[in-house]
């Protein structure tokens, strides 16, 4: 009599993975506990909605929290991401830019949290112009949301302990506006809040002529698409850090346009993450 042994496929224990480190993920940290400064009294409410593209999205963001991605003790390396998604500063693209990509760093052993910032108030639909207490200038809600930036880098130091995070290891990556938002940690930080390294993937908003690449910069990798009409900044962001000679990696696709995120267009810019996890094993920073 033969016996035929079934060994469950790579895809099926994956599945099995996934869905125990899901339960066993800690809840999302407030990390403006008592108010965060300057928005503390805005009234609009948290929202969530799907796009005509089918693509998660979060609107009216007044507490701003991590919700952490922890990978298991026999695999996690130590090494923290902070992932701000972007969405213009009026939504966040949650799961392309955001869960997707901290999916992918859990399984590499990478600890990460997926950062809500400070949005714009955009009423009661999606895009429509708000009229509540958030309602503020895009400069004013560019400082907020960098300001939450900053803070999660010094929660996540704060409690690396207890989240067992190498605190020389926390870093920050963020897509368009959270890229733009990547590039100001990069610039501006404190003792305590600097990330110990940056991915800014195709960043927008910064002004090339404001560059000013501060000593303690922390090494940045760069990525967008020849073809994004949006980050052009990205490269002179590059050849500026490369000019005060700090570590900086520069990745530009043929195609992709902007805000590709996790999601897959038959582009070259597809396999985009895989580029940012080789620059993480080269900074000693991923198995």
């Amino acid at each position: 009599m033969t016996i035929l042994v079934l060994m469950p496929s790579r895809s099926f224990l994956l599945a099995i993975f996934l869905a125990a480190a899901a339960q066993t993920q800690p809840p999302a940290v407030t990390i403006w506990p008592n108010g965060a400064p300057g928005s503390a009294s805005w009234t609009q409410k948290e929202s969530e909605y799907v796009d005509a593209a089918g693509i998660h999205r979060l609107r009216n963001i007044v507490s701003p929290s991590i919700t952490p991605y922890l990978p298991p003790a026999e695999t996690a390396t130590g090494t923290a991401v902070i992932v701000a998604p972007g969405g213009g500063f009026s939504h966040l693209s949650w799961e392309t830019e955001g869960t997707m990509v901290a999916d992918w760093l859990q399984q590499h052993g990478v600890a990460a949290f997926v950062l809500k910032y400070r949005l714009t108030d955009t009423g009661d639909a999606p895009g429509a112009p708000g009229r509540g207490s958030g309602r503020v200038s895009q400069a004013q809600i560019r400082e907020m949301a960098a300001a939450d930036g900053l803070e999660a880098i010094q929660v996540v130091r704060e409690r690396a302990a207890e989240w067992h995070i190498d605190t020389h290891k926390i870093g920050f990556i963020g897509f368009s506006a959270g890229g733009y938002m990547a590039v100001e940690v990069a610039l501006d930080h404190t003792a305590q809040n600097r990330p110990d390294f940056v991915g800014a993937i195709y960043p927008c908003c910064v002004s090339a002529s404001d560059i000013k690449v501060p000593g303690d910069a922390p090494p940045v990798f760069f990525l967008h698409a020849y073809n994004d009409p949006i980050s052009a900044v990205t490269e002179p962001l590059f050849l500026a850090w490369k000019a005060a000679g700090k570590p900086a990696e520069l990745h530009t696709f043929a195609a992709g346009g902007h805000g590709f995120g996790m999601v897959k267009k038959n582009q070259p810019s597809d396999g985009w993450i895989e580029r940012f996890g080789d620059w993480l094993r080269f900074q000693k920073l991923m198995k």
